[in-house]
């Protein structure tokens, strides 16, 4: 799974790089290295006259029979992953993933050691770009809206997950599905799709390609902790350092 990511790009960063055209709808979000679940986040998502735009919803997708505002919030915190294997199938999730879509960008993502991997367990690793240029990570995600009592639309996503490959799966067995830049048009355009097709785009060959994992401090497990010195490197110890 993935529970804590970072992003660390202004607005006009993040709609240059994804060549946004209609702007922001929704609040500026700080830099945050440690978003944790049920915060505002941001995502690039098609709207109806088929231009990208930049949003910010709530992460962590609403159960779409939710009752009152206690009960969608405690809905979100138990939605903040789909899987790909079961996306298309759970009531939470299936009606967003056939109708409405989106990219969530990050600088990187925390994981946390498994007892079946070779690091301590519940050592915190932070996953970012190996590349020198550091290009945002692209999660394949969903969106929805649930409507309250009160008539207030509240938007929310869930990023999708996968089977750990390569190096990730000796940390933990979950990764985010990454998707690249030729896939995004297919995956954003808006409007019932086949649940074959859709499955098909999460497909994406060497997903841990470029990626790689720096172990850091426990301070990451407290979702007050937001600065940047989550992501400093520490050591472990042979063999435990870097890929």
């Amino acid at each position: 799974m993935c529970g804590r990511y970072a992003l660390s790009k202004l607005p006009d960063e993040i709609i240059e790089e994804f060549e946004i055209t209609a702007g922001l709808t929704g609040a500026i979000l700080p830099f945050d290295w440690n978003i944790a679940p049920t915060k505002s986040i941001y995502i690039i998502r098609e709207n109806q006259n088929r231009a990208r735009e930049l949003a910010t919803v709530s992460w962590g997708l609403i159960a779409p029979w939710s009752k009152s505002t206690a009960e969608a919030v405690k809905s979100q915190s138990q939605a903040i992953n789909a899987r790909t294997e079961s996306v298309h199938e759970k009531p939470t999730f299936r009606n967003a993933f056939l109708r409405r879509r989106c990219l969530i960008p990050a600088s990187g993502y925390y994981e946390w050691a498994t007892e079946l991997g070779p690091y301590p367990s519940k050592q915190p690793f932070y996953i970012s770009s190996a590349k020198p240029s550091a290009p945002t990570l692209v999660f394949a995600g969903i969106w929805d809206q649930w409507v309250d009592g009160n008539g207030q639309i509240w938007e929310s996503a869930s990023l999708i997950t996968r089977p750990a490959v390569d190096f990730l799966a000796t940390i933990h067995h979950r990764m985010p599905t990454f998707l690249p830049p030729d896939r995004w048009n297919d995956w954003l355009q808006i409007g019932n799709r086949a649940a074959t097709e859709l499955i098909d785009l999460l497909d994406i060959p060497e997903p841990a390609a470029d990626l790689q994992a720096i172990p850091v401090s426990t301070k990451v497990n407290n979702a007050r902790n937001a600065g940047s010195e989550l992501i400093k490197p520490i050591e472990i110890g042979e063999p435990e350092t870097l890929f």
